[in-house]
């Protein structure tokens, strides 16, 4: 008796003990889902660092990036393979269309890869910012990196070479020497640069053993989205020329209107959007701020010195603010140019005149044309006659009923003790004429 009560015992604490060990196949821990679109750049990486760290303090075992992007900036994919890199969590790279140039660097960072039937993964070459091959240094560093990232998920190296380096040959995959390698999800599934195909985000855990997981969904936040766009290489020139122009337009405008709140508003943006993303520290726009203020005083301190100090601020804190300098030094120069056009344009073809210097500059003449005289007119005096007491060379004194006047000869030479005739009276310039030219 006392022996079946044992056994009894000992088969409840072993069932005790087997429900207390989580089962591997029904429960995969916490999973964090981070989609990965658009182009890599700076933006996102802040997005992925923000999603990496809320994962690891929630005490997450995966994350998966859903990968759809066409490619990006080599810095910011280098900031976020690093990231991967790094972490203590199992990532799982899901192409769900395509892994493009950067994309299909990021994906070879991942643990696993897995591909959507229609996925591909390749295309890697680097390019410059004028769409053209890179240099050879440029170059050289990429395929040293794409080759890393394929050995340090134990993949054969020859097919990220071949996705960065149209010298490769491999026309058995349509990349022939002078052809990038892009592969489709059956051909990455042949090479082992995926470890399968899936249709769906739920097949997807299912062949990674996540089905009983819990899923948390990562999304950008708004702040995240608006730098994103912001940020974006091909936003920044407009963002800044539009910053140009509605100033430029503003200074020919009375007041403060609408034109000078989109160029201030712009800046805002500006200045906004690579905050969020981390790729501006406040020295960039407190050193922007301080060349506006060097700008102002410019108006009231004479010599031009503060005006060229301020504007080198302004544009240093803007090139500053950017992730790449030699990209934002051009944003900057073609902002430059449009504003300038713009200038143009409201002078040439509009006749515009800078208000703000009318605040600043005397404007005004004293003419006679404005009804400005230095002294009063004497208009009774037209049409009288006079004798001239001194020669008129032509300018020179005549006598008026024993009134002595300086008058000037309105043709020649005028002797002395000449009769005159005084034809115009323009303030003190008293004009006569001979009278025998009468």
């Amino acid at each position: 008796m006392k022996g079946i009560r044992l056994i009894r015992g000992l088969l409840l604490f072993a069932a005790l003990f087997l429900l207390a060990i989580p089962h591997a196949g029904a429960d995969g821990g916490k999973v964090y889902h981070v989609p990965l679109e658009n182009e890599v750049e700076r933006g996102l990486y802040e997005f992925l660092d923000r999603s990496f760290g809320e994962a690891e303090k929630a005490g997450a075992e995966t994350i998966i990036l859903e990968i759809n992007t066409p490619g990006g900036f080599v810095d910011a994919a280098g900031r976020i393979a690093k990231l991967m890199d790094e972490t203590e969590l199992h990532t799982i790279a899901y192409i769900n269309r395509d892994a493009l140039s950067a994309g299909a660097f990021l994906a070879l960072h991942a643990d696993e890869i897995y591909m959507d039937p229609n996925g591909r993964i390749g295309a890697a070459q680097v390019i410059d910012q004028s769409g053209n091959a890179a240099g050879d240094k440029a170059n050289s560093a990429w395929l040293a990196s794409m080759k890393a990232a394929a050995e340090s998920s134990g993949r054969n190296p020859e097919y990220a070479l071949a996705m960065a380096d149209a010298s490769i040959d491999l026309p058995e995959y349509r990349a022939g020497e002078g052809k990038l390698l892009t592969l489709s999800a059956d051909e990455a599934l042949e090479v082992k640069y995926s470890e399968g195909t899936v249709s769906s985000f739920d097949e997807l855990l299912a062949t990674a053993g996540l089905e009983g997981a819990e899923i948390v969904e990562m999304n950008e936040t708004f702040s995240e989205k608006l730098a994103r766009f912001i940020t974006n290489p091909v936003v920044v020139p407009i963002l800044l020329s539009i910053a140009g122009l509605g100033l430029v337009v503003e200074l020919y405008s009375p007041g403060f209107g609408i034109p000078g709140s989109m160029g201030v508003g712009a800046l805002l943006l500006f200045f906004y959007g690579h905050l969020v993303a981390g790729l501006a520290g406040y020295e960039s726009l407190l050193l922007f701020l301080a060349g506006v203020g060097l700008l102002i005083a410019e108006f009231f301190v004479p010599g031009g010195i503060l005006g060229i100090i301020g504007a080198v601020a302004m544009v240093a804190g803007i090139i500053m603010a950017g992730a790449d300098p030699a990209w934002m030094a051009i944003s900057v120069i073609t902002a430059l140019v449009i504003t300038i056009l713009g200038m143009v344009i409201m002078m040439k073809f509009f006749g515009k005149r800078l208000h703000l210097l009318n605040r600043i500059v005397l404007r005004d003449a004293t003419d006679t044309e404005s009804g400005y005289v230095s002294n009063a007119n004497r208009l009774e005096l037209i049409g009288r006659m006079a004798r001239t007491v001194t020669p008129l060379r032509p300018s020179g004194t005549a006598e008026i009923e024993g009134e002595y006047i300086d008058v000037v000869s309105e043709r020649r030479f005028i002797g002395k003790d000449q009769n005159v005739k005084i034809t115009k009276v323009e303030g003190s310039r008293i004009v006569v004429r001979e009278a025998s030219d009468e």
